[in-house]
């Protein structure tokens, strides 16, 4: 995907690509992140890649070459004015510069990232593959441990960048995925007993005690909308 003009002060975008590879600079720095997938990224003659747990800042007139994963979608910041952002740099993506990106808050989302500590060398998370082998096994016993290994992350590090990439802790986010499925089959009618097996809950009473105190509904509601 071409880059836009220069840019006029912020300006934030959601751009899509689908296993593009180019080299290029521009005249504006560039600060970007992976809503979805990863782009591994060459900036001078320094590899380094962006996905949904670890974003780049690129100097402005500083050659990079990229490679972009099939469905990759990215949050491009393009700063006309570059001071603050003349050393290239990664950052973490925490859940806070996650959820102004999705406002489309492009001035408070670039000062939540200058706001960010420096990321050192770190694994990426491929969320969105670990969510997939998820979707076919919650009735599994999915320790945090057994998250970690499935990310090559000790169990301390996957505890503490999950927990930087959404807000929750591994059995947290866990849990939701679990209690999403729970209500899209009950949704589609099936009973309480055989939903609690398909998303790892022990017994129908525990799965309704949870969805009663995360969700505030019930089961029966759930069937009857």
């Amino acid at each position: 995907m071409p880059d836009p003009p220069v840019p006029v002060g912020v300006q934030l975008s959601l751009r899509s690509y689908s296993g593009e590879q180019t080299v290029h600079s521009h005249d504006h720095a560039q600060v970007l992140f992976a809503w979805r997938g990863r782009m591994d990224i060459e900036v001078g003659a320094s590899a380094a890649f962006s996905d949904s747990s670890c974003g780049l800042i690129i100097p402005a007139g500083v050659t990079h070459a990229y490679a972009a994963s099939p469905d990759l979608r990215m949050v491009v910041v393009d700063v006309a004015d570059a001071r603050g952002l003349d050393r290239a740099r990664r950052f973490p993506v925490t859940a806070a510069v996650r959820a102004l990106a999705g406002e489309a808050d492009a001035c408070r989302l670039l000062e939540a990232i200058l706001d960010t500590p420096r990321a050192g060398v770190r694994r990426g998370i491929a969320l969105d593959r670990l969510q997939a082998e998820l979707a076919s096994t919650l009735h599994a016993p999915w320790t945090t441990a057994r998250l970690a290994e499935r990310c090559l992350l000790s169990p301390q590090r996957f505890h503490a960048r999950l927990l930087e990439l959404t807000g929750q802790s591994p059995q947290a986010w866990l849990r939701s995925l679990r209690l999403d499925e729970a209500q899209r089959l009950l949704r589609r009618g099936l009973t309480l007993e055989a939903t609690a097996a398909r998303v790892g809950y022990a017994s129908a009473s525990a799965l309704a005690h949870a969805m009663r105190r995360d969700r505030d509904v019930g089961a029966r509601e759930l069937r009857d909308g």
